[in-house]
């Protein structure tokens, strides 16, 4: 074989290669354009989450750095979107204090929201004599002798989002609502039974995915 025969086979290479890079280019190129379509036409929105209210059966911090609590907390989510649905994979719920655990998680069982609908979940979550660590403590007993506890409540879940047959990969989803307690205020919930006051809060709790 001939140097100049080796040359143009060298050639035709290169020009297989070319090609198949450029193939590769426009196909990128072609996916990020539909996605982008896609993503103007439906204009997709994270869920919307609310605090509706939170029910006090125990929160007793006797114990030095023990702290034993029951709650029942009431939520909303919405899905703002009309052309979008939402799978509810997983959804953890749970208190923190300053930062640290004081219950167990609760799961809410696996749901689909269809476009625009309303779910409401009302899960249980308690601790029995969760340590809480010292510096914790101390605020919370000031906390305490002061009326009000400001807790949060946790949610962290997988989704996946559903368009038209399409249905998306899982994403992870956090969920953070503020609930301001005023223990000290009688006045402030209702008696729903021996030892127990709900507090109505109607807190937008902030969402991200």
């Amino acid at each position: 074989m001939s140097g100049k025969d080796c040359g143009s086979h060298g050639q035709k290479r290169r020009k297989i290669f070319r090609r198949i890079f450029a193939g590769i280019l426009i196909f990128l190129f072609l996916v990020l354009i539909t996605i982008l379509i896609i993503w103007a036409i439906l204009r997709p929105s994270k869920p919307k989450f609310v605090l509706q209210d939170v029910t006090v059966y125990a929160f007793n911090a006797s114990i030095p750095n023990f702290l034993t609590s029951n709650f029942q907390i009431t939520f909303s989510s919405r899905n703002p979107n009309d052309k979008i649905g939402v799978y509810y994979d997983k959804l953890d719920v749970y208190a923190t204090y300053r930062n640290q655990q004081i219950t167990l998680r609760s799961s809410i069982p696996p749901t689909y929201q269809g476009h625009k609908e309303i779910n409401v979940w009302s899960p249980n979550i308690y601790g029995t004599a969760i340590p809480v660590a010292p510096y914790n403590a101390l605020a919370l007993s000031q906390d305490q002798s002061m009326g009000a506890v400001l807790l949060m409540i946790k949610m962290n879940g997988r989704v996946r989002f559903k368009v038209g047959t399409f249905i998306s990969g899982k994403y992870h989803l956090y969920v953070r609502c503020p609930a301001y307690i005023q223990f000290g205020s009688k006045t402030a919930g209702i008696t729903v039974g021996e030892n127990s006051i709900k507090y109505s809060l109607l807190v937008s709790c902030s969402v991200s995915i």
